[in-house]
């Protein structure tokens, strides 16, 4: 693939721009892991590829999947670019932490006219950092938000569990659940602590042209099934302009991406490889299977479309 690379001192955003060998004016950023050059943002860009459109690749440092006060604002200057070079139509993709990185940005910036949050929260979260700290994996940075626009954080939900708390309570619920990580409770024990604040939930309604919210309601990481609802009950309660689907599966696991796109990673022994993964994936293969198949179909459909328009 044709790579065009991107640093933060110099270009104001850090990632990677794939472009489709088969020629486009459509471009799609695509926020799929812990860098724009790993193996994971590869199988991201070729399955876009497949479906039409150049992929710029995108996170907030090398090997980096700490989210704390991610300016917006590179996504604002490689939106520009994209558009400044031969590129008419701009989306947005992103998973997990980055599917809710994903619709912020897309609430923010008009120009984004495509958004695929995958088991995307509607509200930011309290910072975070991941590493070796103490024996911890992951940890809750006082005082920041995962994402920040003109120099300040934007309004988060703050974490109810501090370091090395936080962490601890993630050993806790993983152990002997069947799924290679468990977090819910991190989630979970922060909203009973205290309500949402308005200023801290995703302005969904402000989203342009087409929205694709998806989830499961078996995910082991937070309860994306429960946020997508409340997204869709705030879009039926509020005006907007987009187009959208609440797309919320009973079985899916964390990894609700295109069937085709993981099987770029694991071209072989898929369904074998997630049961170790997820316990849903062990308990219900074919649904999870299903749910995958249906995603791709749908995503794919939206994006010729889309480029069609």
């Amino acid at each position: 693939m044709k790579k065009q690379f991107f640093e933060t001192e110099k270009h104001g955003f850090y990632g990677t721009y794939y472009e489709n060998p088969k020629g486009s004016d459509c471009a799609m950023i695509g926020l799929f892991g812990d860098d724009p050059n790993d193996f994971m943002a590869k199988c991201g860009a070729k399955w876009l590829h497949k479906n039409g459109v150049n992929v710029l690749c995108m996170s907030p440092g090398k090997k980096n999947y700490s989210h704390v006060n991610y300016p917006l604002e590179r996504i604002e200057t490689a939106i520009q670019w994209l558009m400044s070079n031969g590129n008419r139509k701009v989306g947005i993709m992103g998973m997990s932490t980055a599917g809710m990185d994903a619709i912020v940005a897309a609430s923010y910036f008009p120009d984004i006219t495509l958004t695929f949050g995958l088991t995307a929260s509607d509200f930011v979260w309290q910072g975070f950092e991941q590493g070796n700290k103490d024996g911890c994996k992951e940890w809750p940075v006082p005082g920041t938000s995962t994402l920040s626009w003109k120099g300040k954080p934007l309004a988060y939900m703050p974490f109810v569990y501090e370091h090395p708390v936080y962490w601890q309570k993630v050993e806790e619920e993983t152990k002997g659940s069947g799924d290679i990580e468990r977090s819910t409770c991190l989630f979970i024990d922060s909203e009973k602590a205290r309500e949402h604040t308005e200023e801290e939930m995703i302005k969904v309604e402000n989203i342009k042209g087409r929205l694709f919210l998806v989830g499961a309601d078996d995910d082991s990481f937070w309860e994306a099934g429960k946020y997508i609802r409340r997204m869709d009950q705030r879009l039926k309660e509020r005006p907007h302009t987009c187009q959208y689907e609440a797309l919320v599966y009973e079985h899916g696991t964390h990894f609700v991406l295109p069937e085709s796109l993981l099987r770029k990673a694991l071209p072989v022994g898929l369904k074998f490889v997630l049961r170790f993964i997820f316990k849903a994936a062990k308990e219900y293969p074919n649904e999870c299977e299903a749910t995958r198949k249906d995603i791709d179909k749908r995503l794919s459909v939206a994006l010729k479309e889309w480029r069609e328009e």
